[in-house]
């Protein structure tokens, strides 16, 4: 697949753009994932402070599938091999970040494999954040050709992989996960009034904080030593 035209195109466009356009891009493109990190935080927050275990699951596993689609692109990556444009397309302006160094292949874009799987798991979890994430997963993509490290299909088929990896992770985990939520949460209240090892009310403690406390608004509760009781 050829794509150096339109590469041209968009880097001969960054270069003459105004230097603020081109400081923007540059600021996007190298710390735009930290958004979608906190965005992935934050519903989890949210997710967790809720009673609903499928919603607990979902917000679970936006992350998880983010970091499986990053996988399969950098497999994907390691087999194809291909070679960054900022090296290899003539007549192209020069770059406006730093070419990256010769084995660090170009197709897929990892970048936009993220975004798009990130934007995607974030859409399933909580659906009134498609309008802003799908555009920002979009701008994330475009921003690797603008600052001249990717060709147009590297950061295309990066989108379409990750946000493909993004469904099935999603579609083919959030049963067996909202199960596992209602079991942590069922488990911590079982230990209600109990006397539990610290291995054990260690791994339930961090377990409720993870999924939330549950419908009823029920927290782990404080383990303590009862005199004169003793577990069997």
């Amino acid at each position: 697949m050829d794509t150096s035209g339109p590469y041209r195109t968009v880097t001969g466009f960054a270069d003459s753009a105004p230097v603020w356009v081109q400081r923007t891009f540059e600021l996007w493109t190298g710390y735009g994932l930290w958004l979608f990190g906190v965005l992935l935080a934050a519903v989890w927050w949210r997710a967790r402070s809720r009673g609903d275990a499928r919603a607990v699951a979902l917000a679970l596993l936006a992350p998880a599938a983010t970091a499986v689609a990053y996988v399969v692109s950098e497999a994907v990556k390691s087999t194809v091999e291909e070679e960054r444009p900022c090296r290899t397309v003539a007549g192209a302006a020069a770059p406006l970040v730093g070419c990256p160094p010769p084995g660090d292949w170009s197709f897929p874009s990892n970048h936009a494999a993220i975004a798009g799987a990130a934007a995607v798991a974030l859409a399933m979890a909580v659906r009134r954040l498609a309008p802003l994430v799908v555009p920002l997963a979009l701008l994330m993509a475009f921003s690797r050709v603008f600052v001249g490290v990717h060709y147009p299909h590297d950061v295309a088929l990066g989108l379409l992989l990750g946000g493909s990896v993004a469904v099935l992770v999603v579609l083919a985990l959030t049963g067996p996960v909202a199960s596992g939520v209602r079991a942590v949460r069922a488990g911590g209240i079982r230990a209600s009034g109990i006397r539990a090892g610290g291995l054990r009310a260690g791994g339930i403690r961090a377990g409720i904080r993870l999924t939330g406390p549950g419908p009823g608004g029920e927290s782990f509760p404080e383990v303590r030593n009862v005199s004169g009781c003793r577990m069997p």
